[in-house]
């Protein structure tokens, strides 16, 4: 098993979709992000193509009706499938063309080995194939909640209610399940401490939750706190915190395709 088998199977695979068209971004992209699979969206083949020598176990998924002719495609997902960084790289097709010769030479010449989803009127059948595709490939690995890394954005704080006031801080990184955090002064902090109040802050999204504290640790001279979601929390609320991870992620994607 290579390196990057042993981090997709714990760590997920990367999925990317070329060129997907404003439907694909709006529905597909939202509901995967929501179902916690790591998705991201590409404009140029050629930059994808070499982020692609780096997480060589992705999943791309192509829309042969945008941007190029059958053709072309055709010599790009030939050039993928058979190259030597890419060959491991499982490639779908998703689309509105419902040509049945051209969905069987996908299937049956080319074998594209995520299969072929056309994008007709029933929205949610597709969706539905394109999750039991992922499934097929185990594109979550055996990791069940996708976590942003935030570092020292100047916007992604925390608050939280602790003897009669209110503690600032910083987040470290943050899941739909939890949160781990510096807090001004390094307070002492109980394990198992419930905090209600807990004020959220990811760019412009201020988000209520509760949380309990389940451990801290020490990183350098300041003390990182690990925060438990409660189940209490707004089910709008995880979906605002997936909206964000799904960003932040995008966001630090972007730049490697620069």
């Amino acid at each position: 098993m290579s390196t990057a088998d042993i981090a997709s199977d714990i760590l997920g695979k990367k999925i990317f979709f070329l060129y997907p068209t404003a439907l694909v971004q709006n529905r597909i992209i939202t509901e995967l992000t929501q179902q916690e699979f790591e998705v991201y969206i590409a404009k140029d083949k050629e930059a994808l193509r070499r982020v692609l020598k780096k997480y060589p176990d992705s999943v791309v998924f192509v829309d042969i009706n945008e941007h190029m002719s059958e053709k072309e495609w055709d010599t790009w997902i030939s050039a993928m499938m058979g190259g030597q960084d890419t060959s491991a790289v499982s490639i779908g097709i998703v689309t509105s063309n419902d040509d049945e010769l051209v969905k069987r030479k996908y299937l049956m010449a080319t074998k594209v080995p995520c299969g072929y989803t056309v994008l007709k009127s029933d929205l949610e059948k597709a969706i539905a194939h394109i999750m039991e595709v992922l499934k097929t490939v185990d594109a979550k690995g055996r990791r069940k909640y996708i976590r942003a890394t935030t570092g020292h954005e100047v916007n992604t704080t925390i608050n939280l209610p602790l003897n009669g006031r209110f503690v600032n801080g910083q987040i470290k990184d943050i899941s739909v399940v939890g949160v781990s955090c510096t807090l001004e002064g390094n307070p002492e902090i109980e394990k198992n401490s419930l905090f209600k109040d807990i004020q959220v802050k990811l760019q412009g999204n201020l988000l209520k939750v509760e949380g309990i504290v389940i451990g801290s640790r020490m990183d350098g001279k300041e003390k990182i706190y690990v925060l438990l979601f409660t189940q209490r929390i707004d089910p709008d609320v995880r979906t605002r915190i997936r909206r964000y991870i799904q960003q932040n992620l995008q966001g630090k994607m972007d730049t490697e395709l620069h």
